[in-house]
């Protein structure tokens, strides 16, 4: 018999939703939800189609939270077959989105369909907060969401992000928690001038060298049992006209810190700001935080995510904090524990990306459980 999980991935990974395009994904979830109870907002901010759906009015709050935007395809030669039309081929379901992350949308889905047929007066409320702008800025997605929720006093208390999250097998790996990201974009200025006479320039270059090389060497924590020592890391540097007897008059530099929860942005800006002005340079920097870290150590979320893994796979899951951010950075700081639990991450933003036909109906099994346990 055919998945009802396949079924829903392939019709999601069938529309083109490249960011901020939802391309009609969300209006296929509404068709479903509506139909199993769920009350459904769509929430339209520029060109960001957002969905809020609810069931129930009572808390706790369970939110399933996720995107229907992808990234851009890459060369479509490049690709053994079409990436909007879905194809299954050695066992593999293959197209845009399939690992990350239409196949836990759809997870998401038929788990609540099959729970809420079990339990049709389950305690709390369950929600999908589905977003079309996770991929791109972000600026008009969950963060806007989560505002608008914010503004009329709605509580999330457990949130499931349906990001990738696991490396060989699915449920292998939760991530628990998020580094923050802060960046910035240095520009030091100089004098041009002419390199035999530079007596009459300044040369940003080498006023800057002694300052990037303490901040590369600024031990800023030690990180701790979820999270690795924060790291100063330069992107990129610019400089000079191309011509080799030109010293250049400006230096642009591009970096990025991916902090702990040991360590908060303000104190990074100012120790990032108090090293330059100790060489005395004519800075100007554009700062960039795009997530404070976040951490669900433990509590009833970890606890559902572990015991629903274990009885579904028999693995014993492992909690991580590792690789880059997610939507959970918006949910975390209202009080929400949060967890990030998907398929295997191994293609995901490839070229041919793809996840496995058989994890499908395992991840929502898994949902399946973890709903059993919060919302008995």
């Amino acid at each position: 018999m055919t998945s009802a999980t396949l079924e829903l991935a392939k019709a999601l990974i069938g529309r083109p939703s490249v960011t901020p395009d939802d391309a009609g994904c969300q209006a296929m979830l509404v068709q479903r939800l509506s139909t199993i109870g769920f009350e459904c907002e769509t929430l339209q901010f520029g060109e960001v189609t957002n969905l809020w759906a609810r069931r129930g009015k009572a808390s706790p709050v369970l939110a399933f939270a996720g995107h229907t935007d992808v990234v851009p395809t890459g060369p479509l030669e490049d690709w053994q077959s079409d990436p909007f039309i879905p194809e299954i081929r050695d066992g593999y379901l293959y197209g845009r989105g399939a690992a990350d992350m239409k196949s836990s949308i759809a997870a998401m889905v038929t788990a609540c369909e099959r729970f809420v047929k079990e339990r049709s007066d389950h305690s709390g409320s369950i929600a999908f907060l589905i977003t079309s702008d996770e991929e791109g800025p972000a600026t008009d997605g969950t963060v806007k969401v989560i505002e608008t929720l914010e503004a009329r006093g709605e509580k999330i208390d457990w949130a499931l992000v349906g990001e990738p999250s696991s490396s060989q097998n699915v449920g292998d790996i939760v991530k628990n928690g998020r580094r923050g990201s802060i960046g910035g974009t240095l520009t030091i200025n100089g004098i041009q001038g002419h390199v035999a006479y530079p007596q009459l320039a300044d040369n940003p270059i080498h006023k800057a060298l002694p300052a990037i090389n303490e901040l590369r060497q600024i031990e800023w924590d030690h990180g701790n049992e979820f999270f690795p020592p924060t790291s100063f890391q330069i992107s990129n540097i610019n400089s000079g006209t191309g011509a080799t007897n030109v010293i250049p008059g400006q230096l642009s530099i591009l970096f990025n810190l991916r902090y702990s929860t040991e360590l908060d942005h303000h104190r990074i800006i100012e120790t990032i700001e108090k090293t330059l002005n100790k060489y005395k340079l004519d800075y100007k920097i554009e700062w960039n935080h795009s997530g404070l870290p976040f951490l669900t150590a433990e509590g009833e979320l970890v606890e559902a995510a572990q015991q629903a893994i274990k009885q579904v796979t028999g693995l014993d899951t492992k909690l991580s904090t590792a690789g880059g951010t997610s939507d959970g950075r918006f949910i975390a700081p209202t009080g929400a524990q949060v967890l990030e639990l998907g398929p295997v991450n191994a293609t995901i933003h490839q070229i041919d990306e793809c996840v496995s036909v058989a994890d499908l109906d395992v991840l929502s099994d898994i949902y399946q459980g973890m709903l059993q346990r919060l919302l008995r």
